[in-house]
């Protein structure tokens, strides 16, 4: 009897999870809310120089600096869903409306092919934040790359040695858990 309860008890305890999953969403919700206030600023900015027909000397760079900023934000937030909902899933319950399929086409033929947030381990829901931690830090780079001065030949070299090197790591990081046919 004492091992029963201590089992329930245990088992019970998993719940604890539910508040990294509410406070996963909760700022995931937050980042994406500063995110759209970031994009709004940055087009309210463009649109009150294009009216004063003023052309600030860095410009370009600072909307686009702003827009990288906030598809940063908002791609950092995706990675707090994908771990609150996978959380969820591993340690709580299945997401029910996440099974649900979806009828559709002519033939009636059922889409059931909804896995972008179906986790069914820690490995897969590692693998998922990860490959969103990668963008995360190539969206970073490419920040930072714009705001950066060169001022010699070898400036662009490394420039492009770590250009290259991004893309070589994109190309490799999208070749993982993909089956060779």
């Amino acid at each position: 009897m004492l091992e029963r309860i201590f089992e329930n008890s245990l088992w019970s305890s998993r719940f604890i999870i539910i508040l990294a999953v509410v406070f996963g969403l909760v700022g995931a919700v937050l980042l994406f809310v500063v995110a759209s206030f970031d994009i709004y600023e940055t087009a309210k900015y463009v649109i009150n120089t294009y009216l004063t027909h003023a052309h600030p000397e860095h410009f370009h760079e600072e909307v686009v600096g702003g827009i990288i900023g906030a598809v940063d934000l908002y791609l950092i937030g995706v990675v707090m869903l994908i771990f609150s909902f996978g959380l969820y899933e591993l340690f709580i319950s299945d997401l029910d409306p996440a099974k649900q399929c979806d009828v559709s086409g002519e033939n009636g033929s059922e889409d059931c092919e909804n896995q972008l947030l179906a986790v069914h381990s820690l490995d897969q829901l590692k693998d998922k934040i990860s490959k969103v931690i990668v963008m995360v830090l190539v969206v970073g780079f490419f920040q930072k790359v714009g705001h950066t001065n060169y001022e010699s030949a070898l400036d662009m070299l490394y420039l492009a040695l770590s250009i290259t090197a991004v893309a070589v790591g994109l190309y490799f990081l999208s070749k993982v858990g993909k089956g060779h046919h």
